[in-house]
């Protein structure tokens, strides 16, 4: 039976990305340029609730790719895949191509 992570409040489920350590001609990059700190949206929480009641829904949703901190977050083991749990207000952007 598999598992499926809901999150509560404003936390988002998100799943790192590993970047590669060489190109595709097999090239080895140093560790500072792969060094981005990002991860894939699995799941978002439904928001959490203002001092005046109202929802405050969170800013991103699932698919997006995300900035993440360099520390925090809470690692989550589903399934034998590591995932990390973040606050909305932690995550510090959204990547575009």
């Amino acid at each position: 039976m598999a598992k499926r992570l809901v999150p509560l409040l404003n936390r988002v489920l998100v799943e790192k990305i590993v970047p590669p350590s060489k190109t595709s001609a097999g090239i080895l990059l140093p560790e500072k340029t792969t060094k981005l700190n990002s991860g894939k949206v699995i799941a978002v929480g439904p928001g959490a609730r203002g001092r005046d009641g109202k929802l405050i829904p969170v800013c991103v949703k699932e698919g997006d790719v995300v900035l993440l901190p360099e520390y925090g977050g809470t690692e989550v083991k589903l399934a034998d895949k590591e995932y990390h749990l973040f606050r909305d207000d932690d995550i510090l952007g959204t990547l575009h191509e």
